[in-house]
């Protein structure tokens, strides 16, 4: 049902944003012939997302004494401050006027510049810096 409403809209990275597992759902689907154009294109972003991750060096974890190479923007630390205060995309969007999209493209730029993985990490190392 996602696929037949999300394929007229072409949307990726709905689907790509949610990992391996969604990998593994969309493949099972696959298998039964559903959107199999569609899928495809799915598939090759998941593809072409894996190898941009594997080329990607083994960073060291951040230190609490380590600034941040590229500093958040207003707009992402508005972001973060919402977030630690336990506030989902959709109500930040709602709160701040942003397409939820936005505010997950957000979340992407706060994670890869904290080098995080979660909204958790991303609050803990915001506090490790006095970012919060």
């Amino acid at each position: 049902e996602a696929l037949a409403l999300a394929e007229p809209g072409g949307f990726i990275r709905l689907f790509v944003d949610e990992g391996l597992p969604m990998a593994r759902l969309l493949s099972e689907a696959a298998t039964r012939g559903i959107s199999p154009d569609y899928i495809g294109r799915l598939q090759a972003v998941f593809d072409a997302e894996k190898r941009k991750n594997e080329d990607k060096p083994d960073l060291p974890p951040s230190s609490p004494a380590q600034p941040l190479i590229e500093p958040l923007s207003q707009r992402e630390l508005e972001i973060l401050k919402l977030i630690a205060q336990g506030l989902s995309n959709r109500e930040i969007g709602g709160r701040l006027f942003l397409a939820l999209d936005t505010v997950k493209g957000h979340n992407r730029r706060i994670f890869d510049k904290l080098q995080v993985q979660s909204r958790t990490e991303a609050v803990a190392r915001a506090r490790e810096l006095s970012l919060l």
